[in-house]
């Protein structure tokens, strides 16, 4: 039976990993991560844990990503640590995953794939097939087992006018399909949008015509990984007659590496540096930037800031803002835009101008389009939220798979597909784990509880000085904080002797006894404050000894 188990990706946006099993023998597509919410603070990224692959490690043969994109590729050097595993991708996404390998101090056998070329790995035949998504070299894959065949779409959508020209091969998965597809595991994220996602070049003509028009300066604040439209952007620029400049770090570190492989055609003497532009014409220049999610060290951030530098946006500039909204995002990118008007600036946002940003993703007409080309007996959702995976499940059966042949799978869920249908087998140990990106250990969740709590309620520092050996108190408790509210600033005094008063209920031989001293003192410090205000600040109690 051919066994497939998703780690990450079903039921959120990003941490896309999931594991295919035939015998004893399992391939990892994707390895992806997904960024913190706002409430785990001291959180850089999150990551799968992946415990369910150390059950029998050398079953583990390798690992095969789709596409160079974050939520598919940002884990590896967390997973690599533990299994040094060959990594297979196409030459953009080996780029990437060797730069984060690199910036690890890790190295790993990295093997280059591509479309139309099928490669063994034990029982597994697998064929990569291009697709169109957001960033070159995108692939799905079809696995071919004794006991099955599936078809992992990766993220994708059916462009038919791609920038680079390499469309969504429908016609392989048809030749694929007459023999036989047993399962689909199929894109979500666009599983709520009816229609087909426009394509590409809908946005190339609405830039040409928006630069065209402008007089001084064009800002477009775009995702660092969006390299299509980074060219098309290069193409027009060298057709305006504007000078480039790329402005964010990821931006220009994803142009270096697709330079590299050639994925990004830059023509001689187009792009600048930020000083050179500031010395030149405002209607020569062309900035391509990262933060279109106001995000706070991105490119267009700092072209805004009050801080000295070599360029700043000025009045009549344009900006335009290429991205949708990350869900959560729309308070701060409101802030961002106020910041763009109060300094004169001309915005355009996709709610303006719906053609400066279009998804990279398949909407639910192109998804129907794909099951009916595959074909498949067997269909699973994957790459969304449960509202996009049962949105997307409605698709496949619309489209005649019988609804019994399909399956809502969260990630843990074990399944099983044969000639004879598909099968929920149980469940295998999955979870997320917040990381710092320089750390091996993941963050504790009681760590995660401390630091919101002191976001919310501050922290009090109560100490006492006693004599050595003994319970004699030689300097009263005092107090200070930090992150309190006003009013409670005004009450350390007063905690100050609530810790003394605790400490005084207790007889000079429990005194000797720091951890009782410690105790009485938070006891007497947060009596005060929830007397007072009804409030919860941290307290961390120390004994001196002299």
């Amino acid at each position: 039976m051919l066994k497939v188990t998703p780690l990450g990706g079903l039921g959120q946006i990003g941490l896309n990993s999931m594991v295919v099993e035939h015998g004893r023998e399992r391939l990892l597509i994707d390895c992806g991560l997904m960024f913190p919410r706002a409430d785990q603070l001291g959180v850089d990224i999150v990551v799968p844990d992946f415990r369910a692959l150390r059950d029998d490690p050398d079953a583990f043969k390798a690992i095969v990503l789709t596409h160079a994109h974050e939520d598919h590729v940002g884990a590896i050097p967390w997973l690599i640590r533990e299994h040094a595993v060959p990594i297979y991708g196409t030459p953009y996404t080996l780029a990437l995953v060797k730069h984060r390998l690199d910036e690890a101090g890790l190295r790993a056998d990295l093997r280059e794939i591509g479309p139309g070329a099928s490669f063994q790995l034990g029982a597994f035949d697998v064929e990569p097939v291009n697709v169109t998504h957001s960033v070159p070299d995108a692939v799905g894959l079809v696995i071919k087992t004794p006991s099955g065949t599936l078809v992992h779409s990766g993220d994708f959508k059916l462009d038919l006018s791609p920038i680079d020209g390499r469309l969504t091969d429908l016609g392989r998965l048809g030749e694929l399909a007459e023999g036989g597809i047993d399962l689909l595991l199929s894109d979500s994220t666009n599983a709520e949008v009816e229609g087909w996602v426009p394509s590409e070049s809908l946005v190339k003509e609405t830039f040409e015509r928006l630069f065209t028009a402008a007089p001084n300066r064009v800002v477009v604040a775009q995702f660092g990984s969006h390299l299509h439209r980074v060219q098309h952007l290069l193409w027009l620029a060298q057709k305006l007659s504007r000078r480039v400049v790329l402005s964010g770090r990821s931006l220009q570190r994803n142009c270096e590496l697709a330079r590299s492989v050639g994925r990004l055609v830059v023509p001689d003497g187009l792009l600048t540096s930020m000083e050179e532009a500031g010395k030149l014409p405002r209607e020569q220049v062309l900035i391509i930037s990262t933060g279109a999610q106001a995000e706070v060290r991105s490119g267009l951030t700092w072209l805004i800031s009050d801080e000295p530098g070599p360029l700043r946006l000025d009045p009549g500039d344009l900006v335009v803002l290429s991205a949708r909204a990350i869900p959560g995002n729309e308070p701060n990118i409101a802030l961002l835009l106020n910041k763009l008007y109060l300094r004169g600036v001309k915005v355009v946002t996709p709610s303006q101008e719906p053609g400066v940003h279009v998804s990279g993703h398949a909407s639910r007409q192109e998804q129907r389009r794909l099951i009916e080309t595959v074909k498949p007996r067997a269909f699973v959702p994957i790459h969304g939220e449960l509202k996009h995976l049962h949105r997307h499940r409605q698709v496949a059966t619309d489209a005649g798979i019988a609804e019994e042949r399909t399956l809502i799978a969260t990630n843990g869920d074990v399944m099983g597909v044969d000639r004879h249908g598909l099968h929920a087998l149980g469940r295998a140990p999955v979870g997320m784990l917040p990381m710092r990106r320089e750390a091996l250990a993941p963050v504790s969740e009681a760590s995660l509880q401390e630091r919101l709590q002191l976001a919310q309620a501050g922290l009090v520092i109560a100490v006492v000085v006693m004599q050595q050996g003994g319970g004699k108190i030689l300097h009263a408790p005092t107090t200070s904080a930090q992150g309190l509210a006003g009013e409670e600033q005004s009450a350390l005094t007063l905690a100050a002797e609530g810790a003394q008063l605790a400490l005084k209920e207790l007889s000079e031989a429990v005194r000797g006894d720091d951890e009782r001293v410690r105790e009485a003192m938070t006891r007497g410090v947060r009596r005060v404050f929830k007397q007072l205000f009804g409030s919860r600040p941290m307290i961390h109690a120390v004994v001196v000894r002299v």
